[in-house]
């Protein structure tokens, strides 16, 4: 379809995923093993035959450009791209995106020599498995100007969330942003006949971030100085113009926190996953690494997932995920842990100049026990280490060589914990 143009949005500095973000875009975080959380609105689109892809970001940019350029290249019949546009100045403007709105705004120079009937955005940080072709079809034939994707929630999950009252007619006639957990809010509740499941109790529709606009839609929309557009566009748009709910009710889930993207990584390992990777039929594309099958030697892996190139010794393993090219020594045990894995392996060499400078080599040593954790990319666990076993202090917190958030261990990239340490 290529009269549609796919915008992800790649979201400000990503504090909330911090310090998982403190070298990367948020969506370059590396998630489920292989991945990273762009594949996601990417792969969606690319399983619906949209191929005109910008992914808009300003912040720690480097390794999302790399994972780009190196993963999504078409052929030049397809007239396909999936290109990083991140803010710069110009003769127009000359500041950072101040909001999503103000992103797409600022990159119409750019949009319109594709010159495009529909504009598609997309948030770069979620977790979900959607028919966008449905999407743009439901649209289409709707007749609205602008089409916004929404998702059944509880009471509880609507406090953090754009909640939104339809008609009969599946038309929104109402957008409010994050109300909180007191305001009262039940005249937003879906209609018993227009609930997708009818044994279920109070549902509100809660905005997903996904929306569609015809492109004079757009034009119109941002012809302001708003910059936001749940808190700003949508609403203004409601009162002016007929945009339609499209109802989403399967799996859909915000990596916006530490805690939100631990325990989606670690659903990852249960038996019946609320998201499903193993779909060849809407498969999720990342970068091809042409890395070995993963190495168990003499251990014991109890629901986990084990990525390519791992080498794991003599080790246990319970409900963990463990990423590319992660070495994994002789006695150690992992429990709870979501371990992104490393970006290289270590020579011979590399790992004689280790030992020579007592530095632990890449990876987690010898006898190392980690609960409850996440280990981010390249960090060196020293032998005999104990993490999240002991008693500690469980205040959110930067501790120097590793923080807690959410009341989640996070060890960050690159970091080195020398032997015997406790956490």
């Amino acid at each position: 379809m290529s009269e549609v143009l796919s915008i992800v949005l790649g979201g400000g500095k990503g504090t909330r995923l911090f310090p998982l973000t403190q070298a990367r875009a948020k969506p370059a975080v590396p998630f489920g093993g292989k991945f990273r959380l762009v594949d996601i609105p990417i792969s969606n689109c690319i399983n619906a035959e949209l191929r005109q892809i910008y992914i808009l970001t300003q912040f720690n940019t480097a390794s999302l450009h790399l994972h780009i350029s190196h993963t999504y290249i078409f052929d030049s019949f397809s007239r396909g791209f999936v290109e990083i546009l991140a803010a710069e100045q110009t003769f127009e403007h000359s500041g950072w995106y101040e909001g999503t709105a103000d992103a797409v705004r600022k990159n119409f120079v750019h949009f319109r020599t594709q010159d495009p009937d529909y504009y598609l955005i997309l948030s770069g940080d979620q977790l979900y498995r959607m028919d966008l072709e449905e999407l743009m079809r439901k649209h289409r034939a709707s007749g609205a100007a602008i089409t916004i994707a929404c998702t059944p929630v509880d009471r509880e999950n609507a406090s953090q969330l754009g909640i939104l009252k339809i008609n009969k007619k599946n038309e929104i006639v109402e957008f409010l942003e994050k109300p909180g957990p007191t305001r009262d809010i039940a005249d937003f509740k879906v209609p018993e006949e227009l609930k997708p499941d009818k044994n279920r109790g109070d549902m509100y529709l809660g905005s997903m971030g996904i929306y569609v606009f015809n492109a004079q839609a757009m034009e119109k929309s941002l012809a302001n100085e708003y910059t936001d557009f749940g808190k700003e566009i949508i609403p203004l748009a409601i009162n002016s113009s007929k945009v339609n709910a499209y109802i989403f009710d399967d799996y859909w889930e915000d990596i916006g926190t530490i805690k939100n993207f631990y325990e989606a990584n670690l659903d990852l390992t249960t038996i019946r996953p609320k998201f499903d990777f193993y779909d060849e039929d809407r498969p999720i594309y990342t970068h091809i690494r042409n890395l070995p099958p993963s190495k168990m030697n003499f251990s014991n892996m109890n629901q986990s997932i084990a990525a390519e190139g791992c080498i794991i010794t003599n080790a246990s393993i319970a409900n963990s995920l463990v990423g590319v090219r992660t070495i994994i020594e002789s006695g150690a045990s992992l429990n709870g842990v979501v371990c992104m894995g490393a970006d290289y392996y270590e020579s011979e060499k590399q790992k004689a100049q280790n030992a020579e400078e007592r530095t632990p080599n890449v990876g987690i040593g010898k006898g190392s026990i980690v609960k409850g954790a996440i280990i981010d990319k390249n960090a060196r666990i020293g032998e005999g280490c104990r993490i999240g076993i002991d008693s500690i202090n469980h205040t959110d917190g930067n501790y120097g060589q590793y923080y807690i958030v959410d009341g989640i261990i996070v060890i960050p990239k690159n970091a080195v914990l020398y032997p015997g340490t406790v956490i």
